[in-house]
């Protein structure tokens, strides 16, 4: 019985051993999740799996054993078939062209609230309403520079200005196998060893000279093991288009782990606002204030950002630009705020260089990091290393 979901669980990477799947055999079998897909979801959760780092290789294999699709939070208010994706339009650049935005932030949100009022049933293709398709600036699968996106699968353009849609994002995998050394390399540049602790190293040098003075007489000599003495905070743009780079990302942070025994990650989307947090999965729950993780960490603390930084304008410049909540302080604020307090500082961006004039927020974010914002290829990582000196 469910021979084909054990596989698929192995497919994705997860190391379910025949000693756990016939423990889930067994509470299936004594009735604990009956004819009803969530229950079967956290019972086989708990029971298969061990570590957190691995939810989301098993979210992604139960969604395709059960075909389960993700639901959104938006607008319960409105009915699934108006998004059904029933019409992908793709519009020629001098079409694009032809499409303004609404003006600012304040009236698109305005205007949406208004459509969800006045509208009585479903369109697509069209150029006002909430729909599929058209150049509406709410709905899904159409396009629109700077509208509202709700419901759609995935991002198409990248060029909404609120995303009104329940993203679980994932966290970072801490198995992920490190193919690229080059990384470590680079990262050794920032080394800084030092011997503080208890000592538990054998210092031969010293046990020789002291056994010499003492005319052949054994005197072990100890010392502290040496370490790596830097000090990092990484935080970690994660979701949106940020997914196009999940690999590279889990090479550096796999490279990280491995050569600095400080590190703090915490991650964002975007842009930083007044809260970060260490896990997605309880990212609404459990987000820590940034003001206090500027407290909690002192100067000697490197700051190191990774994200493509391609975002609408609003998001870094506006109060209330963020996609997903309405921020009181722009994203400005606390990258500035951040900046100020930690004296060393680099933004790795994983989008290909020659691609950042084409982003005005790539622009905006990189002046506001003195021009410390750095391509994550081997060349970058060493040129960010040098600055974090």
């Amino acid at each position: 019985m469910f021979v084909e979901f054990f596989q698929t669980l192995r497919r994705h990477g997860l190391k379910t051993s025949i000693t756990e799947w016939l423990d889930l055999l067994a509470a299936m079998k004594a009735n604990l999740a009956f004819a009803d897909v969530d229950q079967f979801y956290h019972l086989s959760r708990l029971i298969l799996v061990k570590d957190e780092s691995y939810y989301d290789k098993f979210d992604r294999a139960f969604s395709e054993y059960v075909e389960k699709v993700a639901k959104t939070d938006v607008a319960d208010k409105i009915p699934n078939d108006w998004l059904e994706n029933a019409l992908k339009r793709e519009l020629s650049e001098e079409e694009k062209q032809k499409v303004q935005q609404l003006g600012s932030l304040e009236e698109l949100i305005k205007t949406f609230h208004e459509r969800l009022k006045e509208q009585q049933k479903r369109h697509q293709g069209g150029s006002k309403w909430i729909g599929t398709g058209g150049t509406s600036p709410f709905g899904a699968y159409g396009y629109h520079p700077g509208g509202i996106r709700i419901g759609q699968d995935g991002n198409r353009n990248r060029s909404a200005s609120k995303v009104w849609d329940k993203r679980e994002f994932k966290d970072l995998d801490k198995s992920a196998r490190l193919e690229q050394r080059g990384f470590q390399v680079a990262l050794r540049k920032l080394r800084q060893f030092a011997r503080t602790g208890a000592a538990s190293e054998l210092d031969l040098d010293e046990t020789i000279a002291a056994t010499s003075r003492k005319g052949g007489l054994l005197d072990l000599k100890w010392r502290a093991e040496r370490h790596n003495a830097v000090k990092i905070i990484l935080l970690l743009d994660v979701g949106g288009s940020m997914d196009d780079y999940i690999y590279q990302c889990e090479q550096l942070f796999t490279a990280l782990k491995s050569e600095f025994k400080h590190l703090e990650l915490f991650y964002f989307h975007n842009c930083v606002y007044e809260g970060v947090w260490r896990a997605n999965s309880r990212r609404r729950e459990e987000q820590i204030p940034t003001q206090q993780l500027i407290q909690t960490y002192g100067e000697d603390y490197k700051l190191l950002f990774v994200g493509d930084a391609t975002m609408g304008p609003y998001e870094i410049a506006y109060p209330g630009g963020s996609v997903e909540h309405w921020n009181e302080e722009p994203g400005q604020a606390w990258l500035e705020r951040l900046t100020r307090h930690f004296d060393k500082v680099a933004w790795l961006n994983p989008q290909p260089k020659q691609y950042w004039q084409y982003y005005m927020s790539v622009r905006m974010i990189n002046d506001l990091m003195a021009g410390r914002m750095y391509p994550l290829t081997i060349e970058g990582l060493e040129e960010a290393m040098e600055k974090l000196r």
